[in-house]
């Protein structure tokens, strides 16, 4: 499973990489994380507000840090 979080780095984008990476750890799921800071490669993914994730390139959530719940949820947990 593969997991970005698009943002340029602001504080809810950070937070938004912490909370995924709680989960991951708890749920011992072996999704990658890879974190995008470029506005380009952010809009090619047809978004327009951050944070946002995608998971295997579908948009999960955008404009908003998620809660723990949801991205359980996504992980399949």
């Amino acid at each position: 499973m593969e997991i970005k979080v698009l943002g340029p780095g602001c504080a809810k984008c950070n937070k938004t990489e912490k909370l995924i990476q709680e989960v991951i750890a708890e749920t011992k799921s072996d999704a990658i994380v890879t974190k995008v800071t470029d506005m380009m490669q952010i809009a090619s993914h047809g978004v327009f507000a951050t944070p946002s994730v995608i998971i295997d390139n579908q948009v999960k959530c955008a404009g908003k840090v998620p809660k723990k719940g949801d991205i359980k949820k996504w992980l399949g947990q």
